[in-house]
């Protein structure tokens, strides 16, 4: 079988490499992909080259200590944007809620509370009492608990110890403070990054088989020769500013109940570290 070819920017020059041919199998039942289809298993192996060749590699860690790190992971997840957890962490670190002190959860409830100024605008912080209440646990179990830093796998496990710290942010925080490759933050964008690019099956849930999804995703990795740690960073990054996700996903659902029969993918236009993902029927 033909390999495909990939061109990476160097400034005024580019480089050429060689990826696996679109139908061989990068791990069992799962082909590689085109590498202009997004997001196919070969366009992120594409993705995570052009970053290190570019020197615009994905920076994902957050504080200078395990305590801020947790702090800041708490403060996103679901229904909270990158945007205002980060702008939340910013100002509880400014008042010394990170310093190490086992705070009361009435003072971060008082601080979360406070407005925070984005560029333009004031927004308040959603969900107050319950983070509030998660990182008064966080303050205090760290405050009195020695970290285990030997995996990733172990810190993440030790973390599940606090309340209000489920996999995903016991795993956030694990692979930024270690950059460990031995766990995954398996959030929406990486669930449906792997429908999409066939190496998650939808009988597989993250609420029910969170640490099999992980294994599927590590091992994928791995064939690709990548670290876990910078492709599930990568994958996120793009899933989520991506404009197509949905009328794929849409697409998918229609090809699965034989509404359409034609593979639905995004060719993708990249001049630099920008892209233009174009909807095409293949």
């Amino acid at each position: 079988m033909k390999n495909q070819l990939a061109h990476f920017n160097m400034g005024q020059s580019s480089v050429q490499m060689e990826l696996p041919n679109e139908k061989e199998m990068v791990i069992p039942g799962v082909a590689w992909g085109k590498v202009s289809a997004f997001p196919s298993v070969a366009y992120w192996l594409y993705s995570v080259l052009s970053r290190r060749i570019e020197g615009t590699e994905l920076q994902y860690k957050h504080g200078k200590t395990l305590v801020e790190e947790v702090g800041a992971c708490l403060l996103g997840g679901h229904a909270i944007t990158a945007e205002i957890s980060i702008a939340a962490y910013e100002q509880l670190k400014l008042k010394g809620a990170f310093d190490g002190t086992a705070h009361p959860e009435s003072k971060l409830l008082e601080w979360l509370t406070e407005p925070i100024q984005l560029s333009n605008r004031t927004v308040k912080y959603r969900f107050v009492r319950q983070k509030a209440k998660y990182i008064a646990n966080a303050l205090q179990f760290l405050h009195d608990e020695e970290a285990p830093i030997s995996s990733g796998q172990e810190l993440r496990n030790w973390l599940l110890q606090i309340k209000g710290v489920g996999l995903k942010t016991a795993s956030w925080v694990a692979r930024n403070w270690l950059d460990a490759d031995d766990v995954a933050i398996l959030d929406i964008h990486i669930y449906r990054a792997g429908l999409l690019g066939g190496f998650y099956d939808d009988h597989l849930t993250i609420e029910k088989n969170y640490l099999q999804l992980e294994q599927i995703f590590i091992d994928l990795a791995k064939a690709m020769k990548v670290k876990a740690s910078e492709l599930d960073a990568v994958i996120w990054y793009e899933m989520q500013k991506s404009s197509s996700v949905h009328r794929l996903l849409e697409n998918r659902e229609q090809v699965k109940n034989g509404i359409i029969s034609k593979n639905t993918i995004v060719y993708i236009n990249r001049n630099k570290n920008t892209y233009t993902p174009e909807l095409a029927l293949a």
